[in-house]
């Protein structure tokens, strides 16, 4: 039987459990959630924005505006006493050296139009918004299309999962990688970053390749390529997803060459060079603002520059390190992992593809120089594994429901450590944001639960009405204390 299928008791009990709209619950915590979007572009951000930004109001890729409009601790280390960019901030073409990907202001693009429409129109009936790009029409529109975003990744991550597992093991899998990994951080409080991006793309990916997968049309094929095409737009090592598609058509040729009765590769070659095409096309945006911006087609800026070392030196600390180890800042995500090992024999093809690519982009971060993501919570860079993670956190809640005889019981149970993992991280995020602990480089453990005992109860709730309602000024408060532990210990 298919491990998506429920037990068909004919029990009331059973059929409500498979009628209870669990898609429409992620709806409704999603739209409760959006006053938590932060409508900001700060650090990292100031590059992905301006790619939206320039072209956008300036119609062109001068980013000299978007630097000088920053927050304060990326501009001032970028711009001269008389408001000028410093000359190493440019790339020997004369355009400001911005490295950060494209991809992002791609989907940014039809609400920031909207935006822009909406403020042109009301400044022709009297209004005096600044139609700029600063302003905050741009800066909402900008924050609540990474929110959906982001939503979208996690609903794509959820059908994906419940064609495998029981769709409330899918539910509660989600909600679980939505509230107590790093995802939060990047989908609400740091909007302008690519990471939510990320999580969307390579979840639309992952559904529809998988979704198509042994049956797919030429014109599935070209859809592939265009969603492959974005995916690796948004984030470069996002890429690395390729490989599953190439592993398939590996395969697949090499089981029609054993075949007794061989099948004409006519049709898979074509879909295969349309696939490749689309790829192409869809990364054009790439490859022409790399043209512009750096002189040649495959330039990258400072990433080509840095020194990588290919054997993974880092291997131990990306997952382990006090400095934002990626299970030892988000635990649940070992569980999620662990549950990868526990999928039924349905699934056991698609847990070996996806291990392929999680262990891909694992080496990759592990050979990156700055592995730590710096100022990251968590390590970010691993959100793009967001679909992956729910995935197995669905297959390990299914495996566990096994050994409770009592269905409700292992639900209780399952959306307990749901729940008190979210409540976790939701601390731990928050002495992360207010800078109770460095965000930069290690952190004490012991510190760190010593706050999540004795200082978010105490102050959570006041930080959290300022956040609400007082936001510019606890925005400034933090950039602060960012400042101030940037100055009391500088990094090597």
């Amino acid at each position: 039987m298919n491990a998506s299928i429920p037990n068909r008791s004919g029990s009331a009990a059973a059929v409500s459990r498979r009628e209870f709209p669990y898609k429409r619950c992620m709806v409704i915590f999603f739209l409760l959630s959006l006053p938590m979007v932060n409508p900001t572009v700060h650090g990292d951000g100031v590059g992905y924005y301006a790619y939206a930004r320039a072209p956008l109001i300036q119609h062109n890729l001068r980013f000299e505006e978007d630097w000088r409009h920053a927050n304060r601790y990326f501009s001032s280390a970028r711009l001269q006493p008389d408001d000028q960019l410093r000359p190493d901030q440019y790339a020997i073409t004369g355009y400001v050296d911005n490295r950060f990907s494209v991809g992002p202001a791609m989907l940014w693009m039809p609400f920031l139009a909207l935006a822009h429409v909406m403020v042109l129109t009301w400044n022709a009936f009297g209004g005096h918004i600044p139609a700029n790009g600063f302003s905050e029409p741009y800066l909402i529109a900008m924050a609540i299309g990474t929110a959906i975003y982001g939503f979208l990744g996690l609903l794509f991550s959820f059908l994906l999962a419940k064609k495998y597992v029981q769709e409330r093991w899918a539910f509660l899998a989600t909600m679980g990688i939505w509230l107590a990994t790093s995802l939060p951080v990047y989908m609400y409080f740091n909007p302008a970053w690519s990471h939510a991006h990320s999580a969307f793309t390579v979840a639309f990916f992952l559904w529809y390749w998988d979704r198509t997968r042994g049956s797919r049309t030429a014109l599935q094929w070209v859809a592939l390529g265009l969603i492959a095409g974005v995916m690796t737009d948004v984030y470069f090592p996002n890429g690395i997803f390729l490989l599953l598609p190439l592993i398939e058509v590996v395969i697949t040729h090499a089981t029609s060459w054993k075949a007794e009765k061989r099948q004409a590769p006519g049709p898979l070659l074509v879909g295969e060079v349309a696939f490749v095409l689309a790829v192409l096309f869809a990364t054009l945006p790439t490859i022409i603002t790399r043209r512009i911006i750096y002189g040649g087609l495959l330039q990258f800026g400072a990433y080509t520059a840095l020194p990588w070392d290919w054997s993974a030196p880092n291997w131990w600390q990306v997952l382990f390190s006090s400095n934002h180890g990626l299970l030892s800042w988000t635990p649940i995500v070992a569980l999620a992992l662990a549950g990868l090992f526990a999928g039924p024999r349905s699934a056991r093809a698609m847990v070996l593809y996806l291990g392929v690519a999680a262990m891909a982009f694992y080496y990759v971060i592990a050979s990156y120089p700055y592995w730590d993501g710096l100022a990251s919570f968590g390590n970010r860079f691993f959100i793009s594994l967001t679909c992956i993670f729910v995935f197995g956190l669905a297959l390990l809640f299914e495996r566990g429901s096994r050994y409770l005889k009592n269905s409700r019981w292992a639900f209780a149970a399952a959306a307990g450590l749901v729940i008190l993992l979210s409540a976790w991280n939701a601390g731990f995020i928050f002495q992360w944001g207010e800078h109770l602990l460095p965000v930069r480089g290690e952190i004490s453990f012991r510190e760190m639960a010593h706050n999540q005992l004795f200082v978010v109860p105490r102050e959570f709730a006041s930080h959290l009405h300022a956040y609400m309602f007082k936001r510019k000024e606890e925005m400034r408060q933090i950039e602060e204390r960012d400042i101030e532990q940037i100055k009391s210990s500088p990094l090597p």
